[in-house]
């Protein structure tokens, strides 16, 4: 019995190896390691897609969110709504510029921020508003962005996880002031490393971002604000161009697994994703709610099959972030936080394996 891994990246390298290779060597022949026209093409090419006017390159996820934080103003004192319901590096980033995360609950469908809490929750230090994509499925977008405009509130999105998840006909990460991309090597569209990018629409924000990732540079030896090293490499930058030519069949791909797997679980009582209306999850997490999910992950770990959760312990809940409380209950992000458990999808993984999953897992799973 073959073993079923939670994600297949050797897979994927075999099936790109020519590709890698050639633009790899196309950077070592070149001679520019940081940055430079790798990572510039990969910038043009990725804005094009998204259809955002800039795409900023940089060193990894956490970064893109906390540049971007700081391009827009936000810093000490400041508030900025986002979800416990995450990955902490979006709490992170925000504590990273000396503001202050406040939480707000999520819907239940689709687990991305409730907009009917939203209001409540802001103060007159609040500042911006980070909705999270999570699972690659799009939030609520335009009660969202109607909300911070009336209250004047910066919006980021975090698309960490929603490579081209479509809401409402258009692209995550291009409807605020600012989307956030990552490129950890597990993402829809991953790294062989750590890379991660910053939308904007806005040319004061693109050119700040600019110098920000490197060292405040307007020339090599021109320093015009402070910044950091949090530049894109460049042999990512030629990883990332490669695979963004397959990430839509990728994309494909997993709603076509992910539809197998509702196709099978739903019915038998599972609570899967339930897209909003109107929008098009990329699906990079399968997740559905269980009420003994420690016991399905060991049946299905004997079985050979690797199974996540993504999160078990809520940021309000983190003791990294006690200081930042206290904070207010959020039930159904504790509901979903107690219940979650990640399935296998990938676009390698065959019909066949999906079913074998589902079949162990309907056998010892109670919703």
């Amino acid at each position: 019995m073959k073993r079923i891994p939670f994600v297949d990246l050797a897979a994927q390298y075999e099936s790109l190896k020519p590709e890698i290779h050639a633009g790899i060597d196309d950077v070592f022949s070149a001679g520019t390691y940081i940055q430079g026209p790798a990572v510039e093409a990969f910038e043009r090419a990725f804005a094009g897609k998204l259809g955002a006017a800039h795409a900023i390159g940089c060193a990894n996820g956490t970064a893109s969110l906390s540049l971007a934080l700081e391009a827009l103003g936000i810093g000490k004192g400041d508030e900025v709504i986002t979800v416990a319901h995450t990955f902490i590096a979006t709490a992170e980033a925000i504590c990273h510029v000396g503001a202050n995360p406040v939480f707000v609950d999520i819907e239940p469908a689709a687990y991305g921020m409730d907009p009917a809490v939203l209001e409540a929750a802001i103060t007159p230090r609040t500042r911006a508003i980070i909705p999270v994509h999570l699972y690659g499925a799009p939030c609520d977008m335009d009660p969202i962005l109607t909300i911070a405009h009336k209250h004047e509130l910066k919006v980021i999105e975090d698309a960490a996880q929603a490579h081209f998840a479509t809401y409402r006909g258009r692209y995550v990460g291009g409807l605020g002031d600012c989307g956030s991309f990552s490129f950890y090597p597990g993402k829809n569209l991953g790294a062989y490393g750590d890379a991660g990018l910053i939308s904007t629409n806005d040319e004061h924000v693109a050119s700040l971002l600019r110098k920000l990732r490197d060292h405040g540079r307007i020339s090599k030896y021109e320093h015009e604000v402070i910044g950091y090293n949090q530049r894109m490499d460049a042999l990512q930058g030629a990883i990332l161009s490669v695979k963004l030519k397959h990430l839509d069949a990728w994309i494909g791909a997993r709603r076509k697994i992910a539809a197998q797997y509702d196709a099978r679980l739903r019915p038998a009582g599972f609570k899967t994703i339930v897209p909003l209306a109107d929008s098009e999850p990329v699906y990079h997490l399968y997740v559905v709610e269980a009420s003994n999910r420690d016991a399905i992950a060991d049946a299905l770990a004997r079985e050979e099959i690797a199974t996540g959760v993504h999160y078990p312990i809520p940021l309000h809940k983190q003791a990294a972030l006690s200081k930042n409380g206290p904070h207010r209950p959020l039930p159904v992000t504790e509901k979903a936080a107690a219940k979650v458990i990640s399935l296998p999808i990938y676009p390698e993984l065959t019909p066949e394996n999906v079913d074998r999953i589902c079949d162990r897992f309907l056998k010892c799973a109670q919703p």
